[in-house]
């Protein structure tokens, strides 16, 4: 599956996704730091990756229909410190293997992945 992991996360994410096989590219890698949501969806929608970032704005279905998309994976944490990111990270990646990603909208927190269509 390709990723693109945004500014707002640690490289370790990247690097975890690649570890087990994906392909991920973070923003700051394509230089896209700072761009603006709408154009960050539009090149992640052109590279047909999903988004995996902490930015809530990317959780409005109105904003960010999720079939339009290859996935957004929007965490949703009471931590953002790299360990705990990392670590919730990893139990994720359990799910990306099993459930389809593709055209949803995943908002994952400490206990659980809603997942909206």
């Amino acid at each position: 599956m390709n990723f693109k992991v945004d500014e707002n996360l640690p490289v370790e994410v990247a690097d975890l996704l690649r570890g087990v096989g994906h392909d991920a590219a973070t923003v700051l890698e394509q230089n896209l730091g700072g761009a603006a949501d709408n154009h960050l969806a539009v090149v992640c929608h052109q590279e047909e990756r999903a988004i995996v970032t902490l930015d809530l704005d990317f959780a409005d279905i109105r904003t960010y229909p999720p079939e339009q998309f290859s996935g957004i994976v929007v965490l949703r944490l009471g931590q953002h410190d790299k360990p705990h990111v990392v670590q919730i990270m990893r139990k994720l990646l359990q799910a990306v293997e099993t459930e389809p990603l593709v055209g949803k909208l995943w908002i994952v927190d400490e206990e659980r992945i809603r997942i909206r269509e």
